[in-house]
């Protein structure tokens, strides 16, 4: 399928290039062709009057020419520097003139002599010039070959460059089509293992003959049904983030109260964990958004610091106001992550250990932290060294927020 989108884009941008070619070509050998035929016209009013030379302005351009007058049906040739025509050569200087004297207008063309005329009509006499147009059209001939070999010449190139243009304008395509393939295999994947649970146990609770039904058979189909809800409605949130669609409880939303619910409400988890809970909360703190989005964004950070933070290390989460931005920060103290994992943690169903049977969670939690920080207009960001893994949220302040900051003490 990208091959086809390649070929067709391949296609698409060659067809318009070569009309736009054509266009180009086709105006330049218009405008050749306008000009010629205006210094042949020179020519011929220079002829006219028996004065060759150019006038002040016009090219100082020679073609072959002759004059006739012709005077009660008798032809008399004036002057002339058009080689193929001799005093002698009665007979085609007479067909020449009967066909300029059949012509209906004043200046034309002879094309079965190769001629351009221009005859004027003195009352007692006829005057016509004639000039060769054999140059002209050789001319244009040489201008349409030249501008045919110059766009063969510019399509070998620019064909290599609209090749390179498809691979980079169909990469986010097939980005995408890889993502949705990965998402779709490791969907698959999350869901196999408690779906085999739960037919497993529904096939005990239902076999014959056992005299009687284990609780922690329903049990376990009550903890795997649930963790399948779980996983679909994570699932749910990254596809109508995905499809970004605005929220209509969008408002001021004091992100200060926000960190420090969440901070109180994980604070039994992380005496639980044995990692303590540190929290340095700016008050004041307001930015525009979904209140529930933002919360859940906290509560994610918080739960993957706690989840992966060092056994007895201190969970740090900061908010602090700079500029028009609002900065939250939650660290924990543990391994340093390689930088080229770093730049995955943010992708769906990604965990660090690659570990598929992992039971604390699916690998989205990130992902949907993502989702909500760009739906805010917000940055999120991972760094990690030997001290701590710390992830970085830069949100803008509230418009009202911001210009309380801008107005000046009274």
């Amino acid at each position: 399928m990208l091959r086809k989108l390649r070929l067709k884009f391949v296609a698409l941008s060659m067809s318009l290039v070569t009309v736009v070619l054509a266009v180009v070509m086709c105006a330049a050998v218009v405008s050749a062709r306008d000009n010629l035929k205006q210094i042949s016209k020179n020519v011929l009013r220079r002829a006219m009057r028996g004065d060759l030379a150019p006038e002040p302005g016009e090219r100082p351009v020679s073609l072959p020419c002759f004059t006739v007058n012709v005077f009660n049906g008798t032809i008399y040739l004036t002057s002339g520097t058009y080689a193929e025509l001799s005093l002698q050569d009665e007979e085609r200087l007479r067909a020449i003139v009967s066909a300029c004297l059949e012509q209906p207008e004043n200046e034309g063309q002879l094309p079965a002599y190769g001629l351009r005329y221009l005859r004027q009509d003195n009352g007692l006499y006829l005057r016509a010039a004639f000039v060769d147009m054999s140059m002209e059209v050789e001319t244009l001939r040489k201008t349409v070959r030249s501008q045919f070999v110059i766009a063969l010449l510019a399509l070998i190139p620019l064909l290599g460059v609209s090749a390179a243009l498809s691979q980079w304008a169909v990469s986010p395509v097939e980005r995408a089509w890889k993502q949705q393939r990965q998402f779709l295999s490791d969907a698959s994947h999350e869901l196999k293992t408690p779906l085999t649970v739960i037919l497993s146990n529904a096939e005990l609770l239902g076999a014959s003959g056992l005299p009687e039904r284990p609780e922690r058979w329903t049990e376990n189909i009550r903890a795997e049904a649930g963790r399948m809800k779980t996983l679909v409605e994570e699932m749910l949130t990254l596809a109508r983030a995905d499809n970004a669609v605005p929220s209509a409880a969008y408002g001021d939303v004091s992100l200060s109260d926000t960190a420090l619910d969440c901070a109180l409400s994980f604070e039994p988890v992380a005496f639980e964990a044995d990692k303590p809970l540190q929290y340095e909360i700016t008050p004041g703190v307001t930015v525009c958004g979904d209140a529930e989005k933002l919360r859940r964004l906290v509560s994610i950070l918080l739960d993957n610091a706690l989840k992966y933070g060092a056994n007895g290390g201190t969970v740090r989460l900061t908010l602090e106001k700079s500029d028009r931005q609002a900065k939250l920060t939650v660290s924990n103290p543990g391994a340093p992550i390689p930088p080229e994992t770093l730049s995955h943690l943010f992708e769906r169903f990604y965990r660090g250990d690659a570990s598929r049977g992992e039971s604390s969670g699916f690998g989205l939690g990130l992902s949907i932290a993502a989702a909500i920080a760009k739906e805010h207009k917000a940055s999120i960001r991972a760094e990690s060294d030997e001290i701590s893994t710390r992830f970085l949220v830069s949100l803008p302040l509230s418009r009202a927020a911001s210009a309380r900051k801008k107005k000046p003490d009274t």
